[in-house]
């Protein structure tokens, strides 16, 4: 009966193929050609396993670590390799990074060197926005982060040393993860939606100030006795959108020209400002058609897996019991790709995603410094704590 509860909870891991081994298979067809079968009833098969350590016990872990939280069973498939199916995840803890609001590249705070409030081109905008939706801008925008991880894990754990009495505990492991690309997101909290849709009407009325379009346009479908009319943009406000410029976050400098589709730059490394100097062009993040700003990271959904582990008794005169230790590397495919959700709108009125790891440098602030964490570490490291129980 033990045989056939450890067979039937690999088999539902999709571990059956990994059951038998080659030598296995011969000397079932061998007993099976002789037409040796016990007496008794004992299938050869299960004989064979019984007699080499195959599936003869079955292990329930729980484990904890860098990886989360999760379960796993695990059985032996030589005396001296066991086979281990898991699945973990992160609980859902959140993190919190602010960004302060910039207008045409200046920041929306400033201090005098008593420390003291100075008015700012963004305090002056404020008001004049004010009159346009109701709404105040707040200067600063939050961004909650939070991790997303959850993984298939299937490993083999192998003891080269299980004769020495010192070092039989000792194990490497090999295998991989496998579960979603995404494993971190961060979206705008609620409280910073009034001040993102406030940005992206303003952004809107300063792209047709820019352009030389109306303020308002009818769309022809809807009016359609209204086809290229509308409300022009009186010349005092046009001037002021000009003088105060685009509004958004700047969290850093593009490191190479943006391009569409088709290939075309829609947003060059470098421009040329009002003195004739070249300038490094800032990225500049702005809410998308939702109000939002969302950004996500991601790597490889198979991960491979190599580490090692030391282990032993939990309880004194209780070999059922069993406490682990693992340290190993997750190969997640270089670094992941932090993306900004249409962080860029193209002139065909569609967005395209930023990535913060490929596409813009020089970040800085809390954000940088979550960017620079990820391109330090090509895996991710995993640290495991795992206490198990024999369940036969």
């Amino acid at each position: 009966m033990k045989k056939f509860v450890c067979v039937l909870v690999f088999a539902s891991l999709g571990m059956g193929a990994s059951a038998q081994t080659d030598s296995a298979r011969m000397s079932v067809k061998t007993l099976n050609e002789l037409g040796n079968v016990q007496s008794s009833g004992t299938i050869p098969v299960f004989q064979y396993w019984r007699e080499h350590n195959i599936f003869q016990h079955l292990d329930v872990s729980l484990t904890l670590g860098t990886t989360g939280i999760g379960i796993d069973v695990a059985s032996p498939v030589t005396d001296w390799a066991q086979v281990r199916a898991g699945y973990e995840f992160m609980p859902r803890f959140t993190k919190s990074m602010g960004f302060d609001m910039t207008i045409n590249g200046q920041p929306a705070r400033s201090y005098d060197d008593e420390g003291n409030r100075q008015e700012t081109r963004f305090d002056k905008l404020k008001e004049f926005m004010y009159s346009f939706t109701g709404y105040d801008i707040d200067d600063h925008a939050e961004m909650i982060g939070k991790p997303t991880i959850n993984n298939f894990k299937l490993l083999v754990d192998v003891f080269p040393f299980k004769d020495n009495a010192k070092w039989k505990n000792l194990h490497f492991t090999a295998g991989f993860y496998w579960g979603p690309s995404k494993f971190a997101e961060a979206v705008n909290s609620t409280e910073a939606m009034v001040s993102l849709v406030s940005a992206g009407i303003y952004n809107k009325m300063y792209a047709s100030a820019k352009n030389g379009d109306p303020l308002i346009s009818f769309d022809a479908n809807q009016f359609p006795t209204l086809a290229g009319v509308g409300v022009p943009m009186p010349k005092e406000v046009r001037t002021k959108f000009l003088e105060y410029g685009d509004m958004g976050f700047v969290v850093g400098y593009l490191s190479h020209d943006i391009t569409d589709d088709a290939g075309n730059v829609v947003m060059s490394k470098t421009y040329t400002d009002s003195k004739g100097n070249t300038v490094q062009q800032p990225y500049l993040v702005q809410p998308d058609e939702d109000g939002m700003v969302r950004v996500t990271a991601s790597s490889n959904s198979f991960k491979p897996y190599l580490g090692f582990g030391y282990g032993g008794n939990l309880l004194k005169k209780r070999d059922d019991w069993k406490v682990s230790f693992d340290c190993g590397a997750m190969f997640w495919g270089g670094t992941p790709n932090l993306v900004v959700y249409h962080g860029i709108k193209l002139p065909n009125g569609r967005y395209r995603d930023i990535s913060l790891t490929d596409d813009v440098v020089n970040i800085g602030g809390q954000v940088g410094t979550y960017v620079d964490l990820f391109k330090a570490f090509k895996v991710f490291p995993v640290l495991s704590f795992r206490i198990t129980k024999r369940i036969f």
